[in-house]
Formats: C-alpha cells, structure tokens, sequence
C-alpha cells in the first residue's frame, strides 16, 4: 500500500496530550503503523552514564504516535486526507480539502 504520510511532512496531531500542535515527521514506522513527529509526544528516559554519554542522566525525545492520530496539513494550514491520482502519468498524493498535490 502506498505512503499517505511520509518522512518531511507538515502534520497535525488530531488526539492526545499534544491535540491541535504541529510538527515535522522525523519517521515513518510502516510495520508498526507509527509515526515520529518533532517536538510532540515528549517522554523522559532515564539514561545510565556510559562512555559515549559519561553524564548519563534524564533525556527528553520524542515517543512514536499512531498514524491514525495525525493529519497532514493543506495549505490553508488545516487538517486533510490524503488521496491519489495519476498526474502526467505519475502517481502523486493529493489533498481531499484542496485538491492540491502534496510534495514529496
């Protein structure tokens, strides 16, 4: 099944603590139907100090989001679903809303 969401894409989370912000996604998860969005979805590890960390301590990183939870944002800056047509013979990702291809 083709990427309706991929690395590089401008989208908003539609549930959760983060509801409403918005972010890059850094990666995709295809087996495990996940996405990793910049800046949202922040968890703590507690890190042991070992040699390529020798302060050890507690780091902040993203944590994956379901697919489901997020939306790519149109260019009107609002949440949409992602389809496909052919476009000079070439498969391109469309917005619902606008209609407009998305890049990537």
């Amino acid at each position: 099944m083709a990427a309706k969401i991929k690395k590089g894409d401008r989208v908003i989370l539609l549930t959760g603590k983060d509801k409403g912000r918005t972010g890059a996604v850094l990666r995709v998860l295809p087996k495990e139907g996940r996405v990793v969005v910049s800046g949202l979805n922040m968890v703590q590890r507690h890190t042991r100090p070992s040699q390529s960390d020798p302060q050890g301590g507690v780091k902040h990183k993203e944590a994956s989001v379901h697919v489901s939870n997020v939306a790519i944002i149109d260019s009107a800056g609002k949440p949409t679903r992602v389809g496909f047509q052919m476009r000079d013979g070439k498969k391109v990702r469309v917005a619902k809303t606008t209609g407009e291809v998305i890049n990537g």
